[in-house]
């Protein structure tokens, strides 16, 4: 059975002191039955492997370059989040590619710098409310999945995890049905599995949009759903805990 996995996206939010009481918070809970992992804003990130140091609670970055170093003003490539104590990184989260204009491309790119580094790439894919009302979801989630095969290879979803996260309902307090995303968690597993079914049956699948105490239990016992990425309750200490349990 696929261990689940639960990770706060904390997106540009918080100050320092939030920082350190809400990952105070979390490793004190000791949430040993799920695979937890934190997404501060960069300028929290070293702190926070601080506090996590001997936790199982892993810290990653929101974003990451997808050059190995050089004059990319602003960027923050894959060996610096490693050697502040990062062990995982989004890539092609919604909001980077919609106000980032992030191409499939760069996001595989992204994903290969990651594990170059020895990060967890959390693989970021989804479809706008246009695209879905379009018929057009299976075609936008299998492009950007597809992507990331072709460039780094299947074998590399060894060590990825993806998020399905619908756009449509992230931030909007609108969320996927559990047959809805089921449905796309499905779809994503047997695109996988068309080049490795070992593989496909082993890579933690997990559902990203407007995830809450209320609503994770039933999400998370879908067949193919192995846990979240959290946005605004991840902000919460209690909110996020309830769903760590709710995964566990």
């Amino acid at each position: 059975m696929r261990r689940k996995w639960v990770g706060g996206n904390w997106k540009m939010h918080g100050s320092r002191a939030m920082a350190s009481a809400l990952v105070g918070a979390i490793v004190e809970a000791k949430t040993d039955t799920v695979d937890v992992a934190v997404f501060p804003p960069f300028p929290y990130l070293r702190e926070a492997c601080a506090a996590c140091a001997g936790s199982r609670i892993a810290v990653g970055g929101q974003d990451v370059s997808e050059h190995e170093s050089g004059a990319f003003t602003g960027e923050v490539s894959a060996a610096m989040l490693r050697d502040v104590g990062c062990g995982t990184v989004l890539a092609g989260h919604s909001e980077r590619r919609q106000y980032h204009h992030e191409s499939d491309g760069q996001v595989a790119a992204k994903v290969a710098q990651a594990l170059t580094h020895g990060l967890t790439p959390v693989l970021c894919v989804g479809e706008t409310l246009d695209e879905r009302d379009g018929g057009r979801m299976a075609e936008v989630v299998s492009r950007q999945l597809g992507a990331v095969i072709a460039h780094c290879g299947i074998v590399a979803f060894e060590r990825i995890v993806v998020a399905y996260e619908p756009v449509w309902a992230i931030g909007t307090g609108r969320t996927a049905s559990p047959a809805q995303a089921q449905e796309v968690h499905a779809l994503l597993r047997s695109q996988l599995a068309s080049d490795d079914a070992r593989i496909a049956g082993s890579t933690r699948i997990v559902y990203g949009g407007s995830v809450k105490p209320g609503n994770a239990a039933e999400l998370f016992a879908q067949a193919d759903i192995d846990g979240g990425l959290i946005g605004g309750a991840a902000l919460q200490a209690t909110d996020f805990l309830s769903i760590c349990a709710a995964a566990g």
